[in-house]
């Protein structure tokens, strides 16, 4: 049987895409080997460039690849082989290119390599691509939740970010294709859909009449899903009509994550972002309205070419004010090619990084003041984590629908069940709770067996 050995670099998007290309394998009798410890027929490298580090990491992963097995085919995809196939092509070993699209096309490209032995760039430009890229993931290690890609690609173009230019422009999955794939899921047991893409939220620019909103309405309308997440959603993209279907839906899980980037008006401009922190606190406002209780997150860059010491101050008090309930916070790191990389001021790294500890802490206060609020609370939970203590009891631990990690005793059989759960102990990662009821089966048909 042949052998198939995956390494993926980045960001989720990648995860998914990877598991993907896994599907495309398996239907051609290929076995999945560990990249690390087994000798594999074909390499295959999921790359991101969203840094500078992530290429250089990228090329590192290439080179143990082509070490591991001299007679393997290698194959690069991903973000970096989009961006820069020539660097990819010019390390020796490499025998395949492929982009961020055309990889439904794999398998034939792989057997023509197996045949010939000749190298092939199969890089197109991503600018001029249109289509969605259709493939599959049926199912998934963590069997609680299933990822449903539904777009690819972003039209913003902020200064920071090379993803236009390794992703292509916004296009969006043919809203049947969502549905019935969803069905399908859901039919395989899955309870809850992660909705994702590169840029969720712009779902439906590139369609006629139809947006993330109509998508979560119909979505909505399928028997047997329970909750319905979205991955990430740009405070720009919730409009009337947005607000109304997070006020009506019962599935819509209580939490979004809605990137902020900076709290600076100033800042927010030059990093071509379409909103002033008074447009983004009053879309927060709005949505705290519609849905009591939503948990807030956020990704924060610090020290943006220019950042002052006033900027960042105004920042962190904006986010103190909106009372996020978790950041992700990043240093800003220069990328070559974009337009913040030739700005002048760069921020000291001493500087960027004495900021960026002082905003973790403020997430970490912010994240135990949101869990507490829901102390004596009751909460559906859905254990992904079963462990068994010293004491002999068993704990289990999952997500809430607003996303908050809760520990409970119980048995081993309410494992992904759908469990009613008071919380009794708030922390800034774990909370803990009694079980109150089991509600009902979430696990996977295959699993049940």
């Amino acid at each position: 049987m042949p052998s198939v050995a995956f390494y993926t670099l980045g960001c989720k998007v990648n995860f998914y895409d990877t598991e993907a290309m896994w599907q495309l394998f398996k239907k051609e009798g290929y076995e999945q080997v560990d990249f690390e410890t087994t000798t594999a027929d074909v390499y295959v490298i999921n790359t991101c460039t969203v840094t500078n580090t992530g290429d250089k990491k990228s090329r590192q992963i290439i080179r143990r690849a082509v070490r591991r097995n001299p007679d393997a085919v290698i194959a690069v995809t991903g973000c970096y082989a989009q961006t820069s196939p020539a660097e990819i092509m010019a390390i020796p070993g490499v025998d395949l290119v492929v982009g961020t699209q055309d990889r439904d096309k794999l398998m034939s490209f792989i057997s023509d390599i197996q045949r010939d032995r000749k190298p092939v760039n199969a890089v197109r430009n991503i600018m001029k691509t249109r289509e969605f890229e259709e493939l599959d993931v049926p199912a998934f290690a963590d069997r609680t939740r299933a990822f449903l890609k539904i777009q690819e690609g972003c039209n913003n173009f902020c200064t920071f970010c090379i993803i236009p230019w390794s992703r292509g422009l916004s296009r969006s999955r043919a809203p049947e294709s969502v549905l019935s794939q969803a069905r399908q899921l859901v039919a395989a047991g899955y309870q809850e859909i992660v909705l994702t893409g590169i840029h969720t939220g712009g779902y439906g620019d590139d369609l006629e009449g139809y947006r993330l909103a109509n998508l979560l309405e119909d979505l909505d309308k399928i028997e047997g899903l329970e909750r319905i997440r979205i991955s990430s959603i740009e405070a720009s993209q919730i409009d009337d009509e947005m607000i109304r279907v997070l006020n009506g839906s019962k599935k819509m899980c209580r939490h979004l994550h809605i990137p902020l980037q900076a709290g600076d008006d100033a800042i927010l401009k030059r990093m071509r972002r379409k909103y002033t922190t008074e447009e983004f606190a009053g879309k927060i406002a709005r949505i705290k309205e519609a849905m009591p209780g939503v948990a807030i997150t956020t990704d924060v860059i610090v020290g943006f070419p220019g950042e002052t010491e006033e900027q960042y101050e105004n920042g962190y008090r904006f986010m103190e004010r909106i009372g996020f309930s978790e950041m992700h916070v990043f240093p800003y790191s220069k990328r070559t090619g974009t337009p913040a990389s030739r700005m002048d001021e760069q921020v000291d790294e001493e500087v960027k990084h004495a900021r960026v500890h002082r905003l973790i802490e403020l997430s970490e206060r912010l994240q135990g003041e949101y869990s507490r609020h829901w102390v004596g609370e009751e909460l559906e939970v859905i254990p992904e984590r079963v462990t068994k203590g010293e004491d002999g009891k068993v704990r289990l631990a999952g997500y809430s629908d607003n996303y908050l990690s809760v520990e409970f005793e119980g048995d081993e059989s309410m494992y992904r069940k759908r469990c009613l759960v008071r919380v009794t102990e708030s922390g800034a990662n774990e909370n803990r709770g009694e079980l109150i009821a089991v509600l009902s089966d979430v696990r996977p048909m295959a699993m049940q067996a």
